[in-house]
């Protein structure tokens, strides 16, 4: 496979970086000049090779550093890694599924043997190598939601399904867009989803727990969504909002380039076979201004959306304070000419 895992922090001082061939990987989320809420979901199947999306679980060259930030914030909250008592079995879906997803996708990196209910799990990028009993959580150093996410990139939920709706139940949930696990868990889809602008009257949710709902096993789906975060943290949470929430007054005309990113989360979502939970993956992706706008059509793109994003969207989603700034220094990468479609880069 061949993936040149990098030494970078996304914190302190910021040494996050995306290699050329990890910037035309870029998940970029626009298909046309504007961005309005819809629900945007299509099969999540494997497609385009050398994409996020060659395998189900995207494994990329911040991996090795993504999890070693996961456990610092693990250290610091431990909350931040929850599950109610009855969520057990679905910890197990999950870590089954990771695990075979990952061998299978990736066999230089990760190496699942299973006799019986005896497991042999090897993780070379970060130097595992267990045996486990599965369904024995005793075997395991940790629960087995949390003993495969934290060897996950991206955040997961893990919802029951019941009384026509899904609840948020368990998680591992350190890299989100200012959102907590530890106050959302517990609450069903149209509570968690409350402080959301427009998407309600525009009866969104409402469509989307409708399919959701009815995702069946072997038939995962996926969309995608977006923010801005300013420097490449991955904790960007409430519960640390002081150390991360004024750099949104950071921003200037000469250092946008660096500081502001593009915050993108590839969601996912699969039905577990044996406690019938919905697994809600989502990976977060980070791009500088820089390293986007070395694509022509995506800075023009790009431009464009932030400059007429409804003012209740910016709000929602942080970007009032800079949004100006941003959209000024863009506009000198915007020369009129038509984008093409679709989302990749010309």
């Amino acid at each position: 496979m061949g993936i040149n895992f990098k030494q970078e922090t996304f914190r302190d001082d910021y040494t996050f970086r995306n290699s050329p061939e990890q910037i035309r990987r870029f998940p970029f989320p626009f298909h046309e000049d504007g961005y309005m809420y819809s629900v945007n979901i299509e099969p999540h199947v494997p497609t385009r090779k050398n994409s996020v999306f060659e395998h189900l679980f995207d494994v990329d060259e911040h991996y090795v550093s993504e999890m070693r930030d996961r456990a610092i914030v693990l250290a610091e909250d431990p909350l931040r890694c929850q599950s109610l008592p009855h969520m057990t079995l679905a910890g197990w879906d999950t870590l089954e599924l990771l695990m075979t997803e990952k061998a299978a996708s990736y066999p230089d990196l990760f190496t699942l043997t299973r006799d019986g209910d005896k497991w042999h799990w090897i993780n070379r990028p970060l130097g595992i190598d267990d045996h486990f009993t599965f369904g024995d959580t005793a075997t395991l150093p940790y629960s087995p939601l949390e003993y495969i996410t934290r060897q996950s990139q991206g955040d997961f939920a893990v919802c029951d399904q019941r009384e026509n709706n899904l609840w948020m139940d368990a998680g591992m949930v350190t890299t989100q867009a200012d959102w907590s696990l530890d106050f959302d868990i517990g609450m069903n889809f149209f509570e968690w989803h409350a402080p959301v602008p427009l998407a309600h009257e525009m009866g969104v949710f409402t469509r989307a727990l409708k399919f959701l709902t009815s995702i069946q096993q072997g038939q995962p789906a996926r969309r995608l969504n977006w923010t801005m975060t300013i420097n490449p943290r991955l904790d960007t949470s409430p519960e640390n909002f002081h150390k991360w929430g004024t750099d949104r007054a950071t921003v200037t005309p000469e250092n946008v380039g660096q500081k502001v990113h593009l915050r993108v989360e590839v969601q996912m979502f699969f039905r577990l076979p044996r406690s019938n939970a919905i697994l809600f993956p989502i990976r977060c992706y980070l791009i500088s201004m820089d390293e986007l706008t070395t694509s022509p059509k995506w800075a023009r793109r790009f431009h464009r959306v932030l400059r007429d994003l409804p003012n209740e969207l910016a709000e929602y989603k942080g970007l009032v304070r800079y949004r100006p700034t941003v959209v000024e220094w863009l506009s000198k990468r915007d020369d009129g000419a038509p984008t093409s479609p679709g989302f990749g880069p010309d």
